[in-house]
């Protein structure tokens, strides 16, 4: 796991070892074991490597590395899993190695078989920036679930790439400002989604996609359509063999198998556990093919219906760990609150941010690789809210939905001019309450399938032109088309739609900023392509029974830990923000919500945003998730530009 940055200068100016270095020092916290440093001067690109040295420790794994013909060059963020079988391959077909790493197996086999056919030998994590000095590209690509973040784009006569946004923003030819659809689309789902960022011109790099280009030809602004390697929505269309019970121990098999190949590691490693389904079956499954008791972390509060490190530490007294507990205060919190917008680069608004990067923190004390149990929710239908809605969709014309049939006819924007009627009166509940609700059944009820039923129903600003006065939005992974491999209408068109934003875009953004900033790897079994090839070709049937997912997951971990001590309501990793920005985070954020800061931006109606604010302070209602996307938007903006 590590961090790059490069950029291209077609007219060859600028291009300066000096200006790498600076770029990598940016993002130093992803690799603080070593730099280095590589200037192609005759084609106008270079690259910069950051190193968190997990396999082949030696100089022999260094970065960025030239393949043994000097052809290709790269620059490489990740773990490739199966490298040592792939290495085998290849030195059957009679190639030599110099060292024992991942990215020499590669460029080996990039040189041997093409990009293109060893990208889908290549199990792992990754993002990498690829020079072939012979046909005089650059190509960048991503793995096929979006673990590892890249940013790309223009500035001025500079073609920029890197891990974060950090390493671009020091470049001389940086220009930055805001993307509308960023801003809108962070207004309704509290992030960005890919392929936006919220700078103009700066795009993320879709999952299991690549991008090339010719740095022959390549001319200022000019970006090729990002192409994709793999397609997702064909794990859809395959159909598992086999009985439930069959299924289950065709499951556990292959995701123990593929957890420890994920334990190897050249240092410490351990795990992170919630006490939930998919934490403790990655753990279970860890401890049953160790030779020594796994080191497990956790995290836990003290407010009420927020505490899981209770049932984290039964779990791991029942499989014998060796566990680690953190309990936050909201001092914890108030000191990690304004450091976020550093953090993420761009803003970002799932408050579980707070124990992900504390729990992460905690871990990196003991080990340098956690193993995580991400994704579960996704592949095995897990999240109650694709039961509700489903149902929801299903019922929309019953005698419960007339009020939301009766929004369908309201005017386009009357919701909206609702909310911003309801502001001067300042009577509450029944004023700006109501015209939020009400802009939420519009919108529902407009909605002319699941998908978009669906897009509403997690949005928290239905309709952010209420509250941006440049509302504009951009397809992204829950207004793309859907395939036609994947089920129409059905709870399995949800769980495509969140393998395609919501994890991608919100869950490993997460994980990754947080564990990279403390410099630990986190690596996620269940994202291994074998894991979410079985699992979405598994019968709904099979994981949803009496309104409970996950059903296949959880009969591999009964097997190993009592039913009493996992099977309860799923509470996610949430933190009482509610109740912190009405507490110890008032102060905080009332600086953000001052006039001076929004005299800053042109974006936000401070009106609006005040209205909202003064109700959740009289606790009448709870905005705090739609207060949290405004309040990390202004953070970042007062970092960016105060």
């Amino acid at each position: 796991m590590c961090g790059f940055a490069g950029f291209v200068s077609p007219q060859g100016s600028g291009l300066t070892g000096n200006t790498l270095r600076r770029m990598g020092r940016a993002i130093a916290h992803r690799g603080p074991d070593a730099d280095g440093v590589w200037v192609g001067g005759g084609l106008g690109v270079g690259l910069v490597h950051r190193r968190l040295a997990i396999q082949d420790r030696s100089p022999a794994g260094a970065q960025p590395m030239a393949s043994a013909s000097g052809r290709y060059v790269i620059a490489f963020n990740g773990e490739i899993y199966n490298f040592r079988q792939i290495r085998k391959d290849l030195e059957k077909g009679g190639c030599v190695f110099r060292g024992h790493s991942d990215t020499e197996v590669m460029l080996a086999s990039i040189e041997a078989w093409g990009l293109e056919a060893s990208l889908e030998r290549f199990s792992g994590m990754f993002a990498f920036a690829l020079v072939d000095t012979h046909k005089r590209r650059l190509v960048l690509a991503r793995d096929r679930m979006g673990e590892k973040p890249l940013y790309y784009g223009w500035q001025g006569k500079t073609l920029l790439f890197g891990s974060e946004l950090k390493a671009l923003r020091v470049h001389p030819d940086w220009e930055g400002g805001i993307e509308p659809k960023a801003l809108s689309l962070l207004l309704r789902h509290n992030v960005i989604p890919a392929p936006w960022s919220i700078h103009p011109g700066i795009f993320k790099l879709p999952p299991a996609s690549l991008i090339s280009f010719d740095l022959t030809s390549l001319a200022s602004g000019q970006v090729p359509a990002p192409k994709r390697y793999w397609q997702l929505e064909t794990c859809f269309g395959k159909r598992a063999e086999g009985t439930f019970e069959e299924c289950s121990q065709q499951l556990e098999s292959l995701l123990g198998d593929v957890i420890e190949d994920q334990m190897v590691s050249d240092v410490p490693l351990g795990a992170f556990l919630s006490g939930g389904i998919d934490s403790s079956t990655v753990v279970a499954l860890m401890q049953s093919r160790a030779s020594t008791p796994v080191r497990t972390f956790s995290i836990g509060f003290d407010e009420p219906g927020f505490n899981e490190a209770i049932h984290a530490a039964e779990v791991a007294r029942h499989l014998g760990t060796q566990h680690t507990e953190l309990y936050v205060k909201p001092a914890d919190a108030l000191h990690l609150v304004p450091q976020l917008p550093e953090l993420y680069d761009e803003p970002f608004a799932d408050s579980s941010q707070l124990p992900t990067f504390l729990v992460s923190q905690m871990t990196r004390k003991h080990v340098t690789v956690a193993l995580s149990g991400d994704g579960g929710d996704e592949l095995f239908c897990g999240y109650t809210r694709y039961q509700s809605v489903f149902n929801r969709w299903q019922n929309r014309f019953g005698a419960k939905s007339l009020g939301r049939k009766a929004a369908s006819f309201l005017p386009e924007a009357f919701a909206s001019r609702a909310i911003r009627a309801a502001v001067p009166s300042q009577r509450g509940r029944s004023h700006l309450a109501v015209a939020h609700r009400l802009q939420a059944e519009r919108a529902m009820a407009k909605a002319g399938n699941i998908s978009e039923f669906y897009r509403q129903s997690v949005s928290f600003w239905n309709g952010p032109e209420c509250i941006t006065q440049r509302f504009l939005e951009g397809v992204y992974g829950l207004n793309s088309t859907l395939p036609q491999d994947v089920p129409d209408n059905s709870m399995k068109t949800l769980m495509w739609r969140d393998l395609n934003w919501y994890l991608p875009d919100d869950i490993l953004v997460k994980v990754d900023r947080s564990a990279m900033a403390c410099s630990l790897e986190t690596r996620i079994p269940m994202l291994d392509p074998k894991v979410v090839a079985f699992a979405l070709s598994l019968p709904l049937s099979y994981n949803v029974k009496g309104g409970v997912g996950k059903q296949v997951l959880r009969s591999v971990l009964f097997r190993h830990v009592p039913q009493a001590l996992v099977d309860r309501p799923k509470q996610g990793f949430a933190v009482p923000i509610g109740q912190w920005l009405r507490g110890p985070l008032r102060d905080w954020a009332e600086s953000l919500l001052a006039p001076s800061v929004f005299r800053k931006q042109d974006f936000l109606d401070e009106e609006v945003v005040l209205a909202f604010w003064h109700e959740h302070l009289r606790g009448r209602e709870d905005y705090s998730s739609e207060l949290w996307g405004i309040l990390m938007f202004l953070a970042w903006l007062e970092r960016s530009f105060g």
